[in-house]
């Protein structure tokens, strides 16, 4: 069983930066991709920036040039930079991880998610 330890949300005036952290723990052989998710009132959970094992990473169009995902491979942990945030940034954020606990069984996680508002 992995367990995810979400941080990094809160309050910020539009402009503004926030750091989002994610620490995966328990049985983990692997980590094939780590990411960061959304989901604002009235709407779908969405991708916002993902991180394969191999170092590749996508964003979504609409935080692209803003946000940042890098991970810490020896801490099983990754991070969301969040800069210029906007109004329509705010939404719950969560973590996911997608693992390997042995060599053939691939299972993924959830975070239980961190509230990010963005206002005056």
């Amino acid at each position: 069983q992995v367990q995810l330890v979400e941080s990094g949300g809160g309050l910020v005036q539009p402009g503004g930066s926030l750091r989002l952290s994610c620490a995966a723990s328990g049985s983990i052989f692997s980590i094939n991709a780590m990411g960061w998710y959304r989901q604002a009132p009235g709407r779908e959970r969405e991708l916002v920036a993902r991180s394969t094992r191999g170092a590749s990473t996508n964003y979504a169009d609409s935080v692209k040039g803003r946000f940042t995902i890098s991970r810490d491979n020896a801490k099983n942990t990754v991070y969301l930079q969040m800069n210029s945030l906007k109004p329509e940034d705010t939404a719950v954020y969560y973590c996911n991880v997608d693992y390997n606990s042995n060599w053939y069984r691939r299972l993924e996680v959830w975070g239980q998610g961190t509230l990010v508002t963005v206002s005056l």
